[in-house]
């Protein structure tokens, strides 16, 4: 019998830090390290994850065949870095600094963190960051060929790419276009059989880095709340699209370059300065004030802007790697809004983002990219779900609520869905933990927080009593994958919830929670297959009220990740005002809770008193 081929894909020392493990080409543990260290955002090497992923699948180190990291650090700082600081100088100054600080530390010393922290022996390959995007998204789309663009901030050099993948070797079938350069060179990306990139933008000069700086010019922390952007961006008009337009220089084939004298983040350790402030007419909102509405016109600006270059992108893309099939990855690809643009041009038949599309993702398509280069591996099938994290049994969630001493009720499987939909309608806001938790950054259905999405007073009670965040910021439906049609307009399942489409007009009234000011949603679809429990819970609720869709938002309160264990999810629930809690087979009740156990955050919670 072969010995099975383990590969561990690594991505750290950034932001969201995450590994994954596959065998023999099938995807066996994903997660990040924020959900065992409950640092949001974690950047440290992922010892937690990957001692969880070890524990899941049964192994230890020596059975890993290899071990992949998803870019190449010594081109990023030698290359890149020191080139860029020495560029600006005396400007660099601080900000080599902290480069030389942060690098000579940890950052250059991958190999041997990992020898060290692991105690392994083997190959360590290093796949160029925007390569692992593209893995991260072909190699489990399930497609034969597909164009590939990933946009984020910045990798080696690059913070664009235009790519092709096939599932085969090339024929004449499949084969990669002859065209012309795309504003720059090829970088370090290697052509192979799985995935070639064709073209490039280079740093400084990238879309994700934009996004991030007006994100940081309205007071938001960079790399973590750019989706509050795009949440604020429907509340606003365009009307400082033409300023922002001496922002980039965006040619008709999406290539573009920054107008430098507006960004600071190439010699400083700040992402925009005066400059912008002059251009925009106002200075930078201090974080935690108050939203003016020129701050929603500017969000929406911004969103507009993005939505602009990632069409022309897509349509050069289609034009020098045709095919029918899109793939995208990289942070930017988490603009659901812009990509339900891209699905409503019509561009490509079909669509694929895989759920954790930003760094966490690159551990992926590190993974991959050594499982198709170096090992030949076969084509996986379409990803379809994101549950590889952690589980755990019922046996192992009551012993966790009996150290905690608090009453619960343990129910059939049958009983728990017929009580937890019923207490569904209405106002109840209910914590949902089943099963193995979500890669990514979206809870899709396991470590959730759900409630009635006919029920407008929801959005509001749960965005400032559960979860203490703005009240501007919108919640995600989940719909029944065969009644996607009947409440959106859109035509075809989106189990991520990384596509925006509009509500139908007829509906909006029905489902006021998940409608956002511009009548819009973003949705995940479900069916039985990718989860049983969670489908049976909505069809139940369904059989009841008639309605088929439900507010799902993460189960976190806002600057914490996403709960990962049943204790986690017992915290959140006895410090927030949610009313239930379902873990696995057993149900807790708010009401029921010792008064002691409950709401140790009261002084923090009166803050968010509803109007």
């Amino acid at each position: 019998m072969n010995k099975p081929v383990y590969i561990l894909g690594l991505s750290c020392y950034y932001h969201d830090s995450a590994c994954v493990l596959i065998k023999d080409g099938e995807i066996i543990f994903a997660a990040q390290e924020e959900r065992y260290t409950r640092k949001k955002q974690d950047d440290s090497f992922p010892n937690e994850a990957i001692k969880a992923a070890f524990e899941y699948a049964g192994i230890t180190i020596e059975d890993i065949s290899a071990i992949g990291f998803y870019e190449k650090p010594f081109i990023k700082f030698f290359d890149r870095i020191l080139r860029t600081t020495f560029k600006v100088w005396p400007r660099g100054l601080m900000q080599y600094q902290y480069a030389m600080q942060d690098w000579m530390t940890k950052k250059l010393w991958i190999p041997q963190s990992i020898r060290k922290e692991l105690g392994y022996k083997g190959d360590i390959f290093f796949i160029p960051h925007h390569e692992s995007h593209a893995y991260s998204s072909f190699g489990v789309s399930g497609f034969d060929d597909a164009t590939i663009v990933t946009v984020d901030g910045v990798g080696e050099w690059a913070t664009a790419t235009i790519g092709y993948g096939c599932a085969e070797v090339p024929s004449a079938k499949c084969q990669v276009p002859n065209s012309e350069t795309w504003n720059l060179e090829l970088g370090t990306s290697k052509p192979v059989p799985s995935v070639k990139i064709l073209k490039e933008i280079h740093y400084p000069h990238s879309l994700g880095l934009l996004y991030s700086a007006i994100t940081y010019y309205l007071g938001f922390k960079v790399n973590s709340a750019e989706y509050k952007v795009m949440g604020l961006a429907p509340y606003g008009e365009p009307k400082y699209l033409e300023k922002m337009r001496e922002l980039i220089d965006v040619k008709e084939d999406g290539s573009f370059a920054l107008n430098m004298k507006y960004f600071t983040y190439e010699h400083g350790l700040r992402m925009t300065g005066r400059a912008i402030e002059k251009l925009l007419g106002q200075p930078r909102r201090k974080p935690e004030s108050d939203l003016e509405q020129f701050h929603k016109d500017i969000a929406r600006s911004l969103q507009d802007l993005t939505e602009e270059v990632m069409m022309k992108i897509v349509t050069y893309a289609k034009k020098i790697s045709p095919s029918d099939n899109l793939c995208l990855a990289g942070g930017v690809s988490l603009n659901c809004v812009a990509n339900g643009k891209i699905l409503r041009s019509g561009l490509f038949k079909n669509i694929y983002i895989q759920p954790a599309s930003g760094d966490a993702g690159g551990a992926l398509g590190v993974a991959l990219a050594i499982w198709y280069k170096q090992f030949n591996g076969a084509k996986l099938q379409q990803m379809n779900h994101s549950y590889f994290g952690d589980e755990f049994s019922d046996d192992e969630i009551e012993k966790c609520l009996q150290n905690a001493d608090v009453p619960f009720l343990k129910l059939s499987d049958e009983g728990l869905i017929d009580r937890a939909s019923t207490l569904m309608e209405g106002d109840n806001v209910i914590g949902w933990f089943q099963g193995r938790m979500e890669y990514g950054p979206r809870a899709l259905g396991n470590r959730s927080i759900i409630a009635d999405a006919r029920n407008k007073d929801n959005w509001k009670k749960v965005n400032l009593k559960i979860k203490f965040r703005e009240s501007f910021r919108p919640f995600a439906p989940t719909v029944l994958e065969e009644r996607i049609g009947d409440y959106f307009d859109l035509d075809r399942p989106t189990p991520f919830m990384l596509l925006v489409a509009d509500v139908h007009p007829d509906k909006r009234d029905e489902i006021p929670a998940v409608t956002h000011v511009d009548g819009s949603a973003r949705i995940q679809s479900i069916n039985r297959e990718q989860n049983e429990r969670y489908y049976d819970l909505i069809k139940a609720f369904e059989e009841k009220t008639g309605c088929g869709v439900i507010i799902n938002t993460s189960f976190n309160v806002r600057g914490e990740p996403i709960v990962r264990s049943p204790e986690d999810a017992l915290n959140c629930f006895l410090n927030t005002h949610m009313d239930y809690l379902v873990l696995g087979n057993y149900l807790l009740t708010k009401r029921d809770m010792p008064e002691d156990k409950v709401l140790k955050k009261k002084d923090y919670l009166e803050q968010f008193e509803l109007d």
